[in-house]
Parts: C-alpha cells; structure tokens; sequence
C-alpha cells in the first residue's frame, strides 16, 4: 500500500450508528412514522443488534440515561458524613446537566421530539423520576432518624430536580445557547439557601404541648446600631423606610424556613 492511500474513516460503534440512524429518521419521517426495521436498515445492523443495546424504540431517544443514573447512584454512595447532603445531591444533579451538554445539538433535538410526541414524554417523565428517587433515597439514609426525615428528604429530592429541569429547559428552549451551567448553579443556590442549613442542623426535640407557641413572633424596636447593621447586611431599614428601625424575627428552631421568611415578608409589607 502507498503512503498515498487514503485510509478509510473508521465506522463508529454500533450504538452509536443506531441512535444517528434514529434521530435522522425521526427528524425527517417522524417518530410514529419509523419503525425499528427502517432504524437498523439505516444502521445496517440486524435486529438483534438494535435490541441488545436498546430494549425499545423510546430507549434509543434516551441513550445516556441509564449511565447517567448509575454514575449519579455511585456519586451519592461515595459521600462520607462530611458531606452536606443538600449541596451533595445538588452536585449530583449536576452530573445530568454534565449528559446534555456534552451534545447541545443532540440535547436540543430530543427536547423538540419530546415536545410532539406524548409518549415520548410520558418515557421521559418516568426517567426524571428514577433519578428523584436516587436523591431521595439518599437524602433518607442521611436523615434517618429525624423528626419528617423522609418527608423532609422527598420534599428536597423533589425540589432539587424541579430546579434543575427549570434551568435545564429554559437552555433547551434556547437552542442549546450560552452556558446551561450558570443558569444551573442559580437554581439550585437556592434550593441550598432554602433548605441546606436547616436540613443539615440536628434534630431538637418536640415542643411539649403546654409550651406550644406561635412558629414566629415578631417584635420591632428602636435600635439604631442594630437597624445600620440590618440594613447593610439584607437592606431591611431601606425596605421600611425607617433607618432606626430594625425587626426581630423570633422563631421556634423546629419552624419551617418558608415559614419564617413569609412571616418577615408579611412584617415588611412584602407579601
């Protein structure tokens, strides 16, 4: 052979064959309209090569999920008690937002296909759901033994994927522009700055009736030194209007925090 000759461009793997197979039919014909015989034709593959990667035609629209969850399971199984578990399932989340975009274009044409096809978004749902039930199994184990740990646990689980998919799909909606990771980083910030000190803190023990009290308590006073101190750190003496003015904000330590801060909202006149 010369060393002129041209070397033949390497096929790429089979799996990888189908799912460019699949998304090009989907894309011209149309989901309903492709059938897994016209996928392994454009493939050139069998049959049997289709289903040993992909268990149905709804799996080849999803190819990296299942890698996805087993990497995001092995992630939260290597966090030690040293670990926050709400910035760890976080960090978890991210491992998703790491799968699509390592290819926008492909992210963004299954996000378009999900959208027409009801069942395609039927299968997406229920695979939003495992990896939410990954998070709240682990948020379970760290809070095992609290008062609400599994409440408290599914409700974070919950809150983490709602924020994640909110930020990953308004990327989605974009085309696959600018940095999904900033958007990411901002939604779930939040959902650390509404439930990561509280849900790491230790348990207390309950209330005893007789001493059941309100869950907040506000007080105002005239305290200048105090109020300057309030107003350059959360802005709540320019929010009254009233320099010398600051609020006390008294609260059980078991109050839930969306609870404390609707109560401080309602004293500023915010709600």
């Amino acid at each position: 052979m010369s060393s002129s000759s041209a070397v033949p461009a390497a096929k790429p793997p089979i799996r990888d064959a189908l799912v460019a197979a699949a998304f090009r039919l989907f894309l011209e014909r149309g989901y309903e309209q492709t059938t897994v015989d016209d996928i392994v034709a454009l493939a050139g593959v069998g049959r049997r090569s289709f289903f040993r990667y992909f268990p149905s035609k709804e799996d080849v629209v999803f190819p990296d999920h299942e890698r996805c969850l087993a990497e995001m399971t092995a992630f939260l199984a290597a966090g030690g008690p040293e670990h926050e578990p709400v910035r760890r399932v976080c960090d978890a989340a991210r491992l998703v937002l790491r799968m699509y975009a390592e290819n926008p274009t492909f992210s963004v044409q299954r996000y378009r296909l999900t959208r027409k096809v009801p069942g395609l978004r039927a299968y997406e749902l229920s695979v939003v759901w495992r990896y939410e039930r990954a998070l709240a199994e682990y948020l379970r184990a760290r809070f095992a033994g609290r008062p609400d740990g599994t409440l408290r646990a599914d409700v974070i689980a919950a809150a983490v994927v709602a924020a994640h998919n909110n930020a990953l799909r308004s990327w989605l909606r974009s085309d696959g522009k600018g940095d999904p990771g900033t958007a990411v980083d901002h939604a779930l910030g939040y959902v650390q700055m509404t439930f990561g000190r509280s849900a790491a803190a230790p348990a207390t023990p309950a209330t005893p009736p007789a001493a059941t009290a309100p869950p907040t308590e506000t007080v105002r006073a005239a305290a200048p030194a105090a109020a300057a101190a309030w107003a350059g750190h959360a802005g709540v003496g320019a929010a009254t209007g009233q320099p010398d003015d600051v609020v006390v904000l008294v609260s059980r330590r078991d109050a839930p925090l969306w609870r404390v801060v609707q109560e401080l909202e309602t004293v500023l006149g915010r709600a």
